[in-house]
Parts: structure tokens; C-alpha cells; sequence
């Protein structure tokens, strides 16, 4: 019998090692996985590479993983905001490196290597600084920059109810990269709400089919003033 809800948070997240490279679904504090990051922080784990939309707010959820000192690399779209003081810190201080992607360059190479893809063709960066280096092409009267696809050894996102096939549902702009990381990452965990039974999620409400989900863990949410956009 299948059932991906069969672990506590911590089972599920040894299997996690320094080195490790990890996309954290987020579009900044909507639809962060922050139980699932508090308990990565508790693993101890170290030298890692993470990709996001952001680079932390404030001193909670994946800031807070930064400020540990456990994130060698960010991949990015949006590092620096108001609240983003861990990261620029570490960065001034040259403990972080950053790879700054266009935030649609971003989500198109997750996407790329969810679905296989060898590499794609973008007009985003071209003639810029993040151009300097990468191959480019002029196609149909315009001129793109060859992109790589971004994969990674794990996903951590968040949904609001999954079953225990692993399929997912989420609540409204929550989702915003879960469903793509869940496709390009070789182990996805989703942090969900509620775990409900087989045939309680319609099939046309579910966004990520549980084939693209290895576990799932119900958490009650620690930090209840997380706003999501509407």
C-alpha cells in the first residue's frame, strides 16, 4: 500500500546530507514550507546550495536557515527587499555567494528540467552583465541567451491538504513555484495542512499528482501572521 504520509518530519528529513542542493518554494513568506526549513535548521546540516524565488525575510524561515551559516550558495530572482538584512549581511560579508535568475528565466529553467528538457532559449538577460559567458542566438529577428535547466536533490514546499498517494492541492497564490520544484527535484517533500483520504481531493482541484511527491507531512503552521496573497 502506498501511503507517503507514513513519516514524522525529522524521518523524512535525514535522509537530507551537507552538500545537498534544495529548492524551497516561496514567493517570500506565501507558500514558504517554514516548519519543514525549522527542521532542516534542527538537522544541522551544512554546505548547502538552495534555491528560491527570494533570499529570506526578517529572521524567520529560510532567513533564519541563512543565518545559521548552513547555505554556501542562493539561486535566486529577488535577494534584497526591506526585510532581507540576514542575507545582506552574509553576502557584504562574502560568506554567500549568489546567482542572480531572472525571476521568468527562474521558473522556465525549473520547469525545463521537470519536464527533461536539454536547455532553452531566453530574451531575458540578453546584452547584460548575466549574459556575460553563455551562449546566444539570434532566432526569427530576435536574440536569446542559451539557459540551463536547475534541478535539485530535494524540493521542500507547502500545499494545503495532500492524501497519502502524495498529490496536492494548494491554497491560492501559496503555490506559486511548488508545483514546478515538485517536478525538478529528485525527492519532494510537501508540508501540507491536512492529509485527507484517497478520493477526498477532486482530481480536478489536485496541481501536483503524487507522482511527483516521494513524502508528505501534516504540520500545524508556527507562524500564524504569514500573510498570503489573495
Amino acid at each position: 500500500m502506498i501511503n507517503k504520509a507514513d513519516k514524522g518530519i525529522t524521518d523524512v528529513l535525514s535522509q537530507i546530507k551537507d552538500g545537498a542542493t534544495i529548492m524551497i518554494g516561496g514567493f517570500g513568506t506565501a507558500g514558504q514550507p517554514a516548519e519543514l526549513i525549522d527542521a532542516l535548521i534542527d538537522l544541522g546540516v551544512k554546505d548547502l546550495v538552495i534555491i528560491n524565488n527570494n533570499a529570506g525575510n526578517a529572521d524567520h524561515g529560510l532567513a533564519k536557515l541563512l543565518k545559521t551559516g548552513a547555505v554556501r550558495k542562493i539561486i535566486c530572482s529577488f535577494p534584497r527587499q526591506s526585510d532581507s538584512w540576514v542575507f545582506d549581511e552574509l553576502y557584504h560579508a562574502g560568506k554567500i555567494e549568489l546567482e542572480l535568475v531572472p525571476q521568468g528565466n527562474l521558473a522556465c529553467r525549473i520547469q525545463a528540467a521537470g519536464m527533461g528538457l536539454g536547455a532553452l532559449y531566453t530574451p531575458t538577460g540578453f546584452g547584460t552583465l548575466l549574459a556575460e559567458g553563455k551562449e546566444t542566438r539570434h532566432i526569427d529577428g530576435k536574440d536569446y541567451v542559451l539557459e540551463y535547466p536547475i534541478k535539485a536533490d530535494f524540493a521542500l514546499i507547502k500545499a494545503d491538504k495532500g492524501d497519502r498517494w502524495g498529490n496536492l492541492v494548494y491554497r491560492k497564490s501559496a503555490r506559486n513555484f511548488g508545483p514546478i520544484m515538485a517536478m525538478a527535484a529528485d525527492i519532494t517533500i510537501a508540508q501540507v495542512s491536512k492529509t485527507v483520504e484517497l478520493g477526498e481531493l477532486d482530481p480536478e482541484h489536485i496541481i501536483t499528482p503524487g507522482i511527483f511527491v516521494q513524502h508528505i507531512v501534516q504540520v500545524q503552521p508556527a507562524h500564524s501572521n504569514v500573510a498570503v496573497i489573495t
